[in-house]
Protein backbone atom coordinates (compact mmCIF):
# COMPACT_ATOMS: atom_id res chain seq x y z
CA UNK A 1 0.00 0.00 0.00
CA UNK A 2 1.36 3.36 -0.67
CA UNK A 3 0.96 6.74 0.62
CA UNK A 4 -2.09 7.69 -0.48
CA UNK A 5 -3.76 4.06 -0.09
CA UNK A 6 -2.74 4.04 3.69
CA UNK A 7 -3.22 7.84 4.12
CA UNK A 8 -7.06 7.36 2.50
CA UNK A 9 -7.57 4.38 4.48
CA UNK A 10 -6.34 6.53 7.60
CA UNK A 11 -8.59 9.41 7.39
CA UNK A 12 -11.68 7.20 6.05
CA UNK A 13 -13.85 7.63 9.48
CA UNK A 14 -12.74 11.95 8.94
CA UNK A 15 -13.80 11.83 5.01
CA UNK A 16 -17.00 10.22 5.73
CA UNK A 17 -17.79 12.37 8.74
CA UNK A 18 -17.37 15.43 6.39
CA UNK A 19 -19.30 13.72 3.46
CA UNK A 20 -22.60 12.37 4.60
CA UNK A 21 -25.06 14.57 3.53
CA UNK A 22 -22.53 16.97 2.41
CA UNK A 23 -24.39 16.44 -1.29
CA UNK A 24 -27.37 17.48 -0.42
CA UNK A 25 -26.02 20.86 0.63
CA UNK A 26 -24.57 21.56 -2.78
CA UNK A 27 -26.91 19.99 -4.90
CA UNK A 28 -26.01 21.26 -8.55
CA UNK A 29 -28.44 24.09 -10.18
CA UNK A 30 -29.40 25.62 -6.42
CA UNK A 31 -28.34 28.76 -5.50
CA UNK A 32 -25.61 29.17 -2.68
CA UNK A 33 -26.73 31.16 0.38
CA UNK A 34 -25.92 31.46 4.16
CA UNK A 35 -27.72 28.55 5.20
CA UNK A 36 -25.90 26.57 3.29
CA UNK A 37 -22.57 27.99 4.04
CA UNK A 38 -23.55 28.08 8.11
CA UNK A 39 -24.41 24.24 7.48
CA UNK A 40 -21.39 23.33 5.95
CA UNK A 41 -19.08 25.26 8.95
CA UNK A 42 -21.03 23.38 11.42
CA UNK A 43 -19.84 20.04 9.77
CA UNK A 44 -16.39 21.23 9.02
CA UNK A 45 -15.84 21.71 12.85
CA UNK A 46 -16.77 18.64 13.91
CA UNK A 47 -13.89 16.86 11.93
CA UNK A 48 -12.05 19.45 14.61
CA UNK A 49 -10.20 21.34 11.90
CA UNK A 50 -10.57 24.55 13.72
CA UNK A 51 -13.02 27.60 13.71
CA UNK A 52 -10.25 29.25 12.14
CA UNK A 53 -9.68 27.26 8.94
CA UNK A 54 -13.63 26.73 8.64
CA UNK A 55 -14.11 30.41 8.66
CA UNK A 56 -11.14 30.95 5.79
CA UNK A 57 -12.89 27.88 4.10
CA UNK A 58 -16.31 29.78 4.30
CA UNK A 59 -15.04 33.06 3.65
CA UNK A 60 -13.25 31.39 0.17
CA UNK A 61 -17.07 29.92 -0.55
CA UNK A 62 -18.55 33.23 -0.10
CA UNK A 63 -15.99 35.12 -2.18
CA UNK A 64 -16.06 32.81 -4.78
CA UNK A 65 -19.61 31.84 -5.26
CA UNK A 66 -22.56 33.19 -2.90
CA UNK A 67 -25.45 33.74 -4.66
CA UNK A 68 -24.19 32.01 -7.78
CA UNK A 69 -25.80 28.34 -8.82
CA UNK A 70 -23.92 25.80 -7.49
CA UNK A 71 -21.01 24.00 -9.73
CA UNK A 72 -20.01 21.28 -7.56
CA UNK A 73 -16.42 20.62 -8.72
CA UNK A 74 -16.03 24.13 -8.85
CA UNK A 75 -17.09 24.52 -5.15
CA UNK A 76 -14.60 21.45 -3.66
CA UNK A 77 -12.13 22.78 -5.91
CA UNK A 78 -12.30 25.77 -3.52
CA UNK A 79 -12.61 23.62 -0.40
CA UNK A 80 -9.63 21.74 -1.79
CA UNK A 81 -7.19 24.74 -2.77
CA UNK A 82 -7.69 26.79 0.46
CA UNK A 83 -6.98 23.53 2.65
CA UNK A 84 -3.95 23.00 0.58
CA UNK A 85 -2.80 26.85 0.99
CA UNK A 86 -3.21 26.24 4.62
CA UNK A 87 -1.27 22.87 5.26
CA UNK A 88 1.39 24.63 3.47
CA UNK A 89 2.22 27.39 5.26
CA UNK A 90 4.67 30.10 4.65
CA UNK A 91 7.93 29.35 6.82
CA UNK A 92 9.19 26.41 4.47
CA UNK A 93 9.24 23.92 6.53
CA UNK A 94 6.27 21.72 4.55
CA UNK A 95 6.24 19.34 2.11
CA UNK A 96 9.05 20.17 -0.61
CA UNK A 97 8.20 18.02 -3.84
CA UNK A 98 12.12 18.52 -5.14
CA UNK A 99 13.11 17.13 -1.23
CA UNK A 100 10.85 14.44 -0.50
CA UNK A 101 12.97 12.03 1.53
CA UNK A 102 12.63 14.04 4.98
CA UNK A 103 11.14 17.08 5.96
CA UNK A 104 13.68 17.00 8.64
CA UNK A 105 16.20 19.60 9.34
CA UNK A 106 19.73 18.10 9.39
CA UNK A 107 22.48 19.28 11.09
CA UNK A 108 25.54 20.53 8.84
CA UNK A 109 27.67 17.91 11.03
CA UNK A 110 27.08 14.73 12.87
CA UNK A 111 24.80 13.80 14.82
CA UNK A 112 21.06 15.58 14.13
CA UNK A 113 19.69 15.55 17.71
CA UNK A 114 16.13 14.76 17.39
CA UNK A 115 13.95 15.20 20.81
CA UNK A 116 10.48 13.74 20.81
CA UNK A 117 8.01 14.88 23.30
CA UNK A 118 4.31 14.19 24.08
CA UNK A 119 1.58 13.20 26.59
CA UNK A 120 1.70 9.56 28.03
CA UNK A 121 -0.58 7.44 25.63
CA UNK A 122 0.00 9.23 22.52
CA UNK A 123 1.83 6.70 20.89
CA UNK A 124 5.40 8.58 21.55
CA UNK A 125 7.67 5.12 21.80
CA UNK A 126 6.34 3.63 18.64
CA UNK A 127 6.56 6.90 16.99
CA UNK A 128 10.49 6.95 17.54
CA UNK A 129 10.66 3.46 16.36
CA UNK A 130 8.61 3.92 13.30
CA UNK A 131 11.30 7.27 12.97
CA UNK A 132 14.00 5.28 13.12
CA UNK A 133 13.08 2.42 10.90
CA UNK A 134 12.01 5.41 8.03
CA UNK A 135 15.39 6.69 8.59
CA UNK A 136 17.26 3.50 8.35
CA UNK A 137 15.74 2.69 5.51
CA UNK A 138 17.28 6.00 4.02
CA UNK A 139 21.07 4.69 4.91
CA UNK A 140 21.39 7.00 7.88
CA UNK A 141 22.83 5.60 10.97
CA UNK A 142 20.55 6.02 14.27
CA UNK A 143 21.36 6.41 18.34
CA UNK A 144 18.63 6.44 20.48
CA UNK A 145 19.05 7.64 24.23
CA UNK A 146 15.89 6.42 26.84
CA UNK A 147 14.90 10.01 28.76
CA UNK A 148 11.55 8.49 29.80
CA UNK A 149 13.71 7.56 33.18
CA UNK A 150 10.46 7.74 35.33
CA UNK A 151 8.86 4.75 33.72
CA UNK A 152 10.90 1.52 33.63
CA UNK A 153 8.54 0.15 31.05
CA UNK A 154 9.29 2.60 28.46
CA UNK A 155 13.35 2.27 28.82
CA UNK A 156 12.07 -2.06 28.30
CA UNK A 157 10.30 -0.78 25.39
CA UNK A 158 12.18 1.40 23.87
CA UNK A 159 14.95 -0.98 24.43
CA UNK A 160 12.94 -3.90 22.47
CA UNK A 161 12.70 -1.71 19.07
CA UNK A 162 16.69 -0.81 19.42
CA UNK A 163 17.24 -4.48 18.70
CA UNK A 164 14.75 -5.20 16.53
CA UNK A 165 15.85 -2.16 14.35
CA UNK A 166 19.91 -3.25 14.67
CA UNK A 167 20.51 0.21 16.37
CA UNK A 168 22.61 1.37 19.51
CA UNK A 169 20.87 3.21 22.71
CA UNK A 170 22.01 4.66 25.67
CA UNK A 171 20.13 3.40 28.97
CA UNK A 172 20.29 4.31 32.35
CA UNK A 173 18.97 3.59 35.38
CA UNK A 174 15.08 3.95 36.83
CA UNK A 175 14.93 7.47 38.40
CA UNK A 176 18.45 9.10 35.99
CA UNK A 177 18.01 12.52 35.81
CA UNK A 178 16.81 12.48 32.44
CA UNK A 179 19.17 15.26 31.27
CA UNK A 180 21.87 13.56 32.42
CA UNK A 181 21.02 10.64 29.72
CA UNK A 182 20.63 13.53 27.40
CA UNK A 183 23.79 14.34 27.96
CA UNK A 184 25.61 10.52 28.02
CA UNK A 185 23.60 10.16 24.94
CA UNK A 186 24.93 13.34 22.83
CA UNK A 187 28.13 11.78 24.10
CA UNK A 188 28.06 8.46 22.68
CA UNK A 189 26.70 9.56 19.17
CA UNK A 190 29.64 11.64 18.70
CA UNK A 191 31.75 8.97 19.77
CA UNK A 192 30.23 6.27 17.56
CA UNK A 193 29.77 8.95 14.32
CA UNK A 194 25.93 8.46 13.92
CA UNK A 195 24.28 9.94 11.82
CA UNK A 196 21.01 10.91 14.03
CA UNK A 197 20.30 10.51 17.44
CA UNK A 198 16.83 10.34 18.64
CA UNK A 199 15.80 11.27 22.42
CA UNK A 200 13.11 10.39 24.38
CA UNK A 201 11.76 12.37 27.03
CA UNK A 202 9.08 10.90 30.08
CA UNK A 203 5.18 11.77 28.80
CA UNK A 204 4.07 14.23 31.11
CA UNK A 205 0.79 16.55 30.72
CA UNK A 206 0.90 20.12 29.26
CA UNK A 207 -0.51 21.93 32.45
CA UNK A 208 2.68 20.11 34.64
CA UNK A 209 4.91 22.98 34.93
CA UNK A 210 7.71 21.16 37.12
CA UNK A 211 7.68 18.44 33.77
CA UNK A 212 7.41 21.51 31.28
CA UNK A 213 10.73 23.24 33.03
CA UNK A 214 12.60 20.03 33.18
CA UNK A 215 12.14 19.94 29.51
CA UNK A 216 13.88 23.47 29.20
CA UNK A 217 16.77 21.88 31.33
CA UNK A 218 17.09 18.65 28.40
CA UNK A 219 17.29 21.24 25.84
CA UNK A 220 19.63 23.67 27.74
CA UNK A 221 22.40 20.45 28.29
CA UNK A 222 22.34 19.15 24.70
CA UNK A 223 22.71 22.77 23.37
CA UNK A 224 25.62 22.70 25.70
CA UNK A 225 27.39 19.28 24.57
CA UNK A 226 26.02 20.19 20.65
CA UNK A 227 25.60 23.53 20.22
CA UNK A 228 22.26 24.31 18.06
CA UNK A 229 20.88 20.61 19.29
CA UNK A 230 18.20 19.57 19.26
CA UNK A 231 17.84 20.51 15.70
CA UNK A 232 14.70 19.15 15.95
CA UNK A 233 12.28 19.15 18.42
CA UNK A 234 8.92 16.83 17.49
CA UNK A 235 6.03 16.50 19.62
CA UNK A 236 3.83 13.46 18.86
CA UNK A 237 0.24 13.78 19.53
CA UNK A 238 -2.61 11.21 19.67
CA UNK A 239 -5.38 12.47 16.23
CA UNK A 240 -7.90 10.72 18.09
CA UNK A 241 -7.83 13.63 20.62
CA UNK A 242 -8.68 16.54 18.50
CA UNK A 243 -8.61 19.91 19.81
CA UNK A 244 -6.72 18.77 22.97
CA UNK A 245 -4.02 18.33 20.86
CA UNK A 246 -4.24 21.48 19.80
CA UNK A 247 -3.61 22.90 23.42
CA UNK A 248 -0.96 20.77 23.99
CA UNK A 249 0.81 21.61 20.56
CA UNK A 250 0.28 25.25 21.89
CA UNK A 251 1.82 24.44 25.54
CA UNK A 252 4.43 22.33 24.83
CA UNK A 253 5.89 24.59 21.63
CA UNK A 254 6.70 26.76 24.63
CA UNK A 255 9.09 24.90 27.12
CA UNK A 256 10.25 23.02 24.13
CA UNK A 257 10.18 24.80 21.70
CA UNK A 258 8.63 22.39 18.53
CA UNK A 259 9.80 22.17 15.27
CA UNK A 260 7.25 19.65 13.99
CA UNK A 261 4.29 17.75 14.78
CA UNK A 262 4.12 13.62 14.38
CA UNK A 263 0.35 12.58 13.96
CA UNK A 264 -0.54 9.38 15.19
CA UNK A 265 -2.95 7.25 15.32
CA UNK A 266 -4.73 8.85 12.29
CA UNK A 267 -6.39 6.11 10.90
CA UNK A 268 -9.97 5.07 13.13
CA UNK A 269 -10.76 8.76 14.44
CA UNK A 270 -13.12 11.10 12.62
CA UNK A 271 -10.77 14.20 13.90
CA UNK A 272 -8.42 14.41 11.06
CA UNK A 273 -9.26 17.74 10.50
CA UNK A 274 -7.02 18.69 13.45
CA UNK A 275 -4.27 18.46 11.50
CA UNK A 276 -5.01 21.91 9.94
CA UNK A 277 -6.19 23.26 12.86
CA UNK A 278 -2.49 22.58 14.40
CA UNK A 279 -1.07 24.32 11.10
CA UNK A 280 -2.92 27.30 10.86
CA UNK A 281 -2.93 28.39 15.08
CA UNK A 282 0.59 27.33 15.87
CA UNK A 283 2.65 27.66 12.56
CA UNK A 284 4.23 24.38 13.83
CA UNK A 285 4.18 21.73 10.37
CA UNK A 286 3.10 18.11 10.60
CA UNK A 287 5.99 16.07 9.69
CA UNK A 288 4.66 12.69 10.09
CA UNK A 289 1.55 10.91 10.39
CA UNK A 290 0.95 7.98 11.91
CA UNK A 291 -1.75 5.81 9.78
CA UNK A 292 -1.68 2.10 11.15
CA UNK A 293 -0.06 0.05 14.14
CA UNK A 294 2.65 -1.43 11.69
CA UNK A 295 6.17 -0.42 12.12
CA UNK A 296 6.58 0.54 8.29
CA UNK A 297 3.18 3.01 8.90
CA UNK A 298 4.95 6.04 8.98
CA UNK A 299 4.69 8.50 6.46
CA UNK A 300 6.14 11.56 5.44
CA UNK A 301 3.24 14.38 5.28
CA UNK A 302 2.73 15.54 2.23
CA UNK A 303 -0.24 18.41 2.39
CA UNK A 304 -1.48 17.48 -1.16
CA UNK A 305 -2.07 13.93 -0.95
CA UNK A 306 -3.97 14.75 2.54
CA UNK A 307 -5.88 16.91 0.96
CA UNK A 308 -6.76 14.68 -1.84
CA UNK A 309 -7.75 12.04 0.54
CA UNK A 310 -9.68 13.50 2.12
CA UNK A 311 -11.57 14.42 -0.81
CA UNK A 312 -10.97 12.00 -3.66
CA UNK A 313 -14.52 10.79 -4.08
CA UNK A 314 -16.05 14.40 -3.83
CA UNK A 315 -16.51 16.36 -6.90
Amino acid sequence: MGFFDKLKLGLQRTKQLLQTDIRDLFKSGDILDDNKLEQFEARLIRTDIGVAAAEAIIGELRSKHFGRTVVLHEIWATIKDTLRNILRGTDGTTWDSEKPLSPLRFAETKPTVILVTGVNGTGKTTSIAKITKLLRSQGLSVMLAAGDTFRAAAVEQLTMWSQRLGCPIVTRPSGTDPASVAFAGCEEALKAGVDVLVIDTAGRLHNQANLMKELEKIRRVIDKKIPGAPHECLLVIDATTGQNGLNQAEHFSKAAHCTGIVLAKLDGTAKGGVTVAIRQRMGIPVKYVGVGEQVDDLELFNPDSFVDALFDEAG
